[in-house]
């Protein structure tokens, strides 16, 4: 175990050097001045205007949502909260595939509005960046703004009744301040995300007016090879979401559910039934529709998908399996190392951890931007481009393994360790018998959830990707692009059934395990 700690502890370091050093020649290669062109300042002010409609509308449909989900009780309740986790793991181009089928101009919705005698919609730019981002970040602020009402107790509710207070009385004083407390953070963290959405902003904006820093980005490295401009963008892009970054863990988070959790008629009783369930249905129906045409127009196609698809499709398999390796083994070796420095260096371990997590904040097309002018003069980046998109999408899935990794180390040594120094248990004995058998479920669903992230990125490989070294959503977006519709549903619905079925069985593993 120490020998794996100090291991752990000698990769974090690597691992922030790493990082440091794709953001210092970034710096170095802009030459310092920072010399915006109207293009890159009209990139800056559409990636800044697009991620705060974003956090916004997100928080204001997601805030009466919410509230909706914690005053009622129906049957499937449970089923619909867990699926608000499930946009987490649907790859991008799925969701922007269905979201075109249903908003786009020749979507669902448009022939209804031309049956109408009313012109078709047109989703691209602007309207199409922001609606996609509500699709990913409507459930993910609902599900943080759960935790915060079931932090409420029910008691409050029911001396609330007691006092004859009002529906809006009740509001003000008991859920309002919970809001002031979660909302600042969850706002904070969807801006970050909508910052660093690459694959949203390459399939509906585009164009001088619908560019984000990252597309710039890509553009300037894909089509002019300007590096100077590229590492002056990734620069500016790194800086803004550090600083967004640190606001946020400034912010309050929500508070842990206790026993006197919201109950229905604690809560609510019949005050707003009917809006709390229209609320719930039209979110519903908003969130699963773009899957549901996805589901029904991929299975005409899914049995006749073109041999670059099927090829694609192993390709990414293969990555996501080997991401999902890489990311456990090594957020497994920094627990251990930073569990172990916990013992005598508390608060160095905490900042190492915090360290590590605040790659979460650095945009993986900033890092791959900086590797690739590091390389390029000693290796050819294009033709390591599959080994790159493994080592990035396991760096980016590090964070979310750390953060179980590290309490469930820490688990074992306080329950197990010290019987361990005892009988004299170390090395390879040790972490056999004392470390892995707390692991399994934490190691399986950090792994499930690296390998379906890994799935449906798009983001390294846009950029140094080839025929030869395509992914699925690579070959997907192509085929978008070649407006081969049917084809690309078909390699959508291919790609939906690897992602949650890699997860699943994966994270499957772990559970089965513990029963053993």
């Amino acid at each position: 175990m120490k020998l794996t700690g100090w291991l752990g502890l000698t990769i974090a370091a690597l691992i922030l050097l790493g990082c440091g050093a794709a953001i210092l020649v970034l710096i170095d290669i802009s030459g310092g001045a920072f010399t915006l062109s109207p293009a890159d300042l009209a990139a800056i002010r559409f990636t800044l205007v697009q991620a705060g409609l974003s956090a916004v509308g997100s928080i204001v449909i997601a805030v009466p949502l919410a509230r909706a989900l914690a005053r009622r009780r129906f049957p499937g309740r449970d089923a619909v909260v867990t699926a608000l986790g499930a946009p987490f793991l649907l790859p991008v181009l799925v969701a922007v595939l269905g979201l075109l089928a249903i908003w786009g101009r020749n979507g669902a919705l448009s022939s209804f509005l031309e049956a109408l005698g009313a012109p078709r919609l047109n989703i691209y730019g602007l309207t199409g960046v922001v609606l996609a981002h509500l699709f990913f970040n409507i459930p993910l602020v609902t599900r943080l703004l759960l935790q915060g009402w079931a932090s409420i107790t029910a008691e409050h509710f029911r001396l609330g009744h007691q006092l004859g207070f009002g529906p809006y009385v009740r509001f003000r004083l008991i859920e309002l301040p919970m809001l002031r407390t979660v909302l600042p953070g969850a706002g904070l963290l969807v801006f970050l995300l909508c910052i660093t959405s690459f694959a949203i902003a390459l399939t509906l904006g585009g164009g001088p007016k619908a560019t984000t820093v990252e597309l710039a980005i890509y553009q300037a490295i894909r089509f002019d090879f300007d590096l100077t401009r590229a590492g002056m963008l990734a620069a500016i892009q790194t800086l803004l979401c550090l600083l967004v970054a640190g606001g946020a863990m400034l912010t309050g988070t929500p508070g842990e559910a206790r026993a006197g959790m919201i109950r229905a008629e604690g809560a609510a009783g019949r005050d707003g039934l009917y809006l709390d369930y229209t609320i719930i249905g039209a979110a519903g129906m908003f969130l699963a529709a773009p899957v549901g045409v996805v589901i029904l127009r991929g299975a005409l196609t899914l049995t006749d998908l073109p041999a670059s698809v099927v090829e694609a499709a192993i390709r990414s398999i293969l990555v996501a399996i080997t991401s999902a390796a890489l990311s456990v083994t090594v957020g497994l070796a920094i627990a251990v190392g930073l569990v172990r420095l916990a013992i005598f260096r508390p608060l160095l371990a905490r900042l190492g951890e915090g360290a590590i997590l605040i790659v979460l904040a650095i945009s993986p097309f900033v890092l791959a931007t900086g590797w690739f002018i590091l390389l390029r003069g000693h290796v050819d980046p294009f033709a390591i481009a599959l080994p790159m998109v493994v080592g990035i999408n396991a760096l980016m899935a590090l964070p979310f393994a750390l953060r179980s990794f590290v309490p469930a180390v820490a688990l074992a040594e306080r329950t197990d360790g010290r019987l361990a120094d005892m009988l004299g248990l170390t090395g390879a004995t040790r972490l056999r018998h004392v470390l892995l058998p707390h692991m399994r479920g934490p190691v399986a669903f950090a792994a499930g959830l690296a390998a379906a992230l890994s799935m449906g990125d798009l983001g390294v490989i846009a950029l140094f990707g080839s025929t030869s070294t395509a992914t699925l959503p690579l070959v997907m977006y192509q085929l978008m692009g070649a407006y081969r519709m049917e084809a690309a549903a078909g390699a959508a619905l291919l790609l939906l059934i690897l992602s949650f079925g890699l997860f699943a069985a994966i994270d499957r593993m772990g559970k089965t395990n513990d029963r053993i």
